[in-house]
C-alpha cells in the first residue's frame, strides 16, 4: 500500500514540475513580447521626436517671417500677402 502511495506522490510531483516548467515557458515568452513592445514604442519615441523638432523648427521660422513682416510698413505687406493667396 505505501509502494502505491509513493508512485502517486511521484506522479504529483512530476505533474507539479511539469505545471512549473509550462509556467516558466509563458513567462518567458511574455518577457520576449514586452521586450519587442518596448522597442516598438522607443523606434516610435524618436520617429515622433524628429517630427517634434522639425514642427519646431518650421514654425520658428515662420515666426521669424511673420516678424519681418510686421517690421515692415503694416498695411502694404498684408495687401501684397492677401494679393498672393
Amino acid at each position: 500500500m505505501l509502494l502505491y502511495a509513493l508512485i502517486c506522490l511521484s506522479l504529483a510531483l512530476v505533474g507539479i514540475a511539469g505545471l512549473q516548467f509550462t509556467y516558466l515557458f509563458y513567462l518567458d515568452r511574455v518577457d520576449r513580447e514586452r521586450k519587442k513592445l518596448i522597442h516598438q514604442l522607443e523606434a516610435e519615441c524618436r520617429r515622433l521626436a524628429n517630427r517634434l523638432a522639425e514642427a519646431e523648427s518650421r514654425v520658428a521660422e515662420q515666426d521669424m517671417i511673420l516678424n519681418k513682416l510686421l517690421n515692415q510698413s503694416g498695411d502694404e505687406v498684408w495687401a501684397d500677402i492677401i494679393e498672393e493667396r
